[in-house]
């Protein structure tokens, strides 16, 4: 890639999950799609007692059992592995830190590597202000002989004292423009798709907004439970995992107004002024307006599956939710008393993320239809799986008389058989490498994010009244979260893995 400096990543957890599973095959994607500046090194940070040797064995198997590339030849793989190295370290021993910087000047000594560092904290969040507090110790964040810039995953802190309190930590140790916040749903394609969608198209812009749009709809299902992350997820729960990032930030891309270029602070200004915009939810209001769940133990296609409060590492009394959803409104001119809804749940029927636009109906309804309720056109935009754009609009049915249907207009991004499509993770470690923030969280954000997600975590720690609704797994969460829909027999969409699919005719 052009105007690429030549750099060194580090990875912090590099033993892990993540850097097995989406880091390291990234990184491999990158470097084979020629990607990488002319020299970039890779070093691998972690507690576990690995050589060289046994991290890159490690790296191999993992490219074989995860990478998406197609060439996963042996001599390919190796390599690439062959130039890994790693350091075992104690996160909190500064001893550990000077021998980081005394690998980094080796390797860039022997590469002839400038003084370009990316730290990507593939950690659990404790250790985000240990580990930037020691690399900064150990100057491994001053910029004077090259960029420095870190990479922090979610959550960014728990609440909003927190997130506050870790920002301003972290802008004492750095600057903003070194922090890139990474959430992985923007980096896929049909998330950034939106802002083209909205602002390429005369079509869409003069609808979007209260004269023309019924409701938003926002859905992050998974069909998987916690599998072995209980301990962290008890902790954690659906609002903090889910809703204070990926969503939040969904709705900031689908309701900001237009910016006035395509610079990164120019977008991230638009997004914080959406989230500036949320109408506050009242302690009082949170039981009418946000309902949390806990899938419970069910049977699914013959398979006997836990419930939550049955997985290891989960307290039996736990009130920890694994669904939330939530109804709100944004306080601006261009939607100004359009209801918004997200939902977000473990152990729902399928994998998917969409957003969809309901479009308000005819003021006149002139034709029967096939079915007695009354669909209006929706746009739905799939984020995963089956990434694509879904329009839903009426036609006359043939024969006589002017009977109309539902019927589907869709595009699909796997249909663009000579374009490949990047990872979430490919696109956003290239737009780090480049210094660009655009589809990275910034600091307002992240703390508006929370003061407006703050009544509702403090309602549920101050009234244990509050109902944590069961929901048997493999369901669509508590049958009250359709009681949050406003209008007459309106729900949910019940969304099918296939984009194009009638949701009517999907296995609950």
């Amino acid at each position: 890639m052009e105007n690429l400096k030549n750099l060194i990543i580090v990875i912090f957890g590099a033993s892990g999950d993540l850097a097995s599973r989406k880091l390291i095959p990234a990184i491999f994607s990158l470097k084979t799609q020629k990607m990488m500046p002319e020299k970039c090194s890779l070093v691998g940070v972690g507690r576990t007692n690995f050589s060289n040797e046994d991290f890159r064995a490690k790296m191999k198997e993992a490219l074989m059992t995860f990478s998406e590339e197609k060439d996963k030849s042996s001599e390919i793989i190796e390599s690439f592995t062959d130039e890994l190295r790693y350091l075992q370290v104690d996160n909190s021993g500064a001893e550990s830190y000077t021998r980081l910087r005394s690998l980094l000047d080796t390797i860039s000594g022997e590469k002839g590597i400038e003084k370009n560092y990316i730290f990507y904290l593939a950690t659990p969040p404790s250790l985000y202000e240990v580990i930037s507090v020691n690399l900064s110790n150990a100057g491994l964040l001053d910029q004077k002989e090259g960029f420095r810039r870190v990479i922090i995953e979610k959550p960014f802190g728990y609440d909003l004292e927190s997130g506050r309190k870790l920002n301003c930590t972290l802008h004492e140790l750095m600057s903003e423009d070194q922090i890139f916040r990474i959430d992985h749903y923007l980096g896929k394609e049909t998330v950034q798709n939106l802002l083209v969608t909205r602002f390429a198209n005369g079509m869409f812009e003069p609808l979007w907004n209260r004269n023309y749009i019924h409701r938003v709809e926002i859905t992050s299902s998974e069909n998987i439970g916690v599998e072995d992350r209980g301990g962290y997820y008890d902790s954690s729960g659906a609002l903090r995992d889910m809703v204070q990032n990926h969503l939040l930030q969904m709705v900031g891309l689908t309701a900001m107004e237009p910016p006035s270029s395509l610079d990164a602070n120019a977008i991230r200004n638009e997004v914080l002024k959406v989230f500036q915009s949320l109408q506050p939810i009242r302690e009082e209001d949170v039981p009418n307006q946000v309902i949390r769940g806990q899938y419970t133990s069910s049977l699914i296609r013959g398979e006997c599956v836990a419930g939550y409060r049955d997985e290891k590492g989960v307290a039996r009394d736990s009130r920890t939710e694994t669904y939330v959803a939530i109804k709100f409104f944004i306080n601006n001119w261009r939607w100004g008393g359009v209801p918004f809804y997200i939902r977000t749940g473990k152990r729902l029927p399928t994998r998917v993320t969409e957003i969809v636009v309901h479009f308000k109906p005819t003021p006149h309804h002139l034709f029967r239809r096939t079915m007695e309720k009354v669909s209006a056109n929706q746009l739905i935009i799939r984020i995963q799986p089956d990434e694509g754009i879904l329009l839903k609009f009426d036609m006359k049915e043939p024969g006589a008389g002017f009977n109309v249907k539902n019927v589907n207009m869709d595009f699909h991004y796997k249909d663009l058989a000579d374009i490949r499509v990047p990872s979430a993770y490919v696109r956003l470690i290239a737009d780090v490498m480049l210094g660009d923030s655009t589809l990275f969280s910034r600091d307002d954000e992240v703390e508006t994010a929370w003061k407006f997600l703050e009544p509702v975590q403090r309602a549920w720690a101050n009234n244990p009244s509050i109902k944590v609704y069961g929901y048997p797994a493999g369901t669509w969460g508590p049958e009250h979260s359709n009681d949050l829909i406003e209008g007459d027999e309106l729900t949910w969409r019940y969304p099918c893995k296939n984009l194009a699919d009638d949701e009517l005719y999907c296995e609950l």
